[in-house]
C-alpha cells in the first residue's frame, strides 16, 4: 500500500503540533512556566512543524523532498542542540550551576539579538531546576528525544517522496 507523501509530511506536524500542545498544557494547566531554554525549543518545534505543515502542502517529489528533508533536520538538529545543553544544564552539580539571569522578556527589550541569544543559550539557574519528569527524563531530556526522532523522520521522508 503507497501512503500518500502529503499525509506523511502532515504526520510530522501532528507531531510537533502535539508536542507544543502538552508543552502549552504544562504551562497553563500544571502552573510549569518555561524557562528561556524552553522557549527556545518550542520554537524550534514550530519551525520543525511548519516545514513539515509547508512540505505537506507542496506535496514534493525527489528534489523538493530533499529541500524540505535538509531544512526539517536542521531544524531538528538545532532543537536537539538546545534540547542537549538544556540536559547538560540539569544535570551539572548543584555548585556549578550558573546564577539565574533575566527572564526572556526582560532580555528581549534590553539586549540586542544577538546578546539575547547568546546568554539565553549559556542558560541560567532556572534551566537547571528539574520541575517534571516521566520514565526518568525531563522537560528537555523528552524534547531531545523528540528532536532526534522527528530529524531521522524528515530524512526517511526524503526516500519516500520518490515512491510516494
Amino acid at each position: 500500500m503507497i501512503i500518500n507523501i502529503r499525509l506523511l509530511y502532515l504526520a510530522g506536524a501532528v507531531a510537533c503540533a502535539a508536542l507544543l500542545g502538552y508543552g502549552l498544557w504544562l504551562q497553563h494547566v500544571d502552573g510549569l512556566e518555561p524557562c528561556p531554554l524552553c522557549v527556545f525549543q518550542r520554537v524550534a518545534f514550530i519551525v520543525l512543524g511548519l516545514i513539515f505543515v509547508v512540505a505537506a502542502l507542496h506535496g514534493p517529489r525527489r528534489n523538493g523532498a530533499m529541500v524540505y528533508g535538509v531544512l526539517a533536520a536542521i531544524a531538528a538538529a538545532v532543537g536537539a542542540g538546545i534540547a542537549g545543553r538544556h540536559v547538560w544544564l540539569q544535570n551539572l552539580p548543584a555548585d556549578q550551576v550558573p546564577a539565574c539571569g533575566p527572564g526572556l522578556q526582560y532580555m528581549l527589550e534590553q539586549f540586542p539579538l544577538q546578546r539575547m541569544i547568546e546568554k539565553v543559550l549559556s542558560g541560567s539557574g532556572e534551566c537547571a531546576s528539574v520541575d517534571w519528569s516521566f520514565l526518568g527524563l525531563t522537560i528537555p531530556g523528552w524534547a531531545l528525544v523528540w528532536f532526534v526522532l522527528l530529524g531521522i523522520y524528515a530524512l526517511w521522508l526524503i526516500g519516500r517522496a520518490g515512491r510516494a
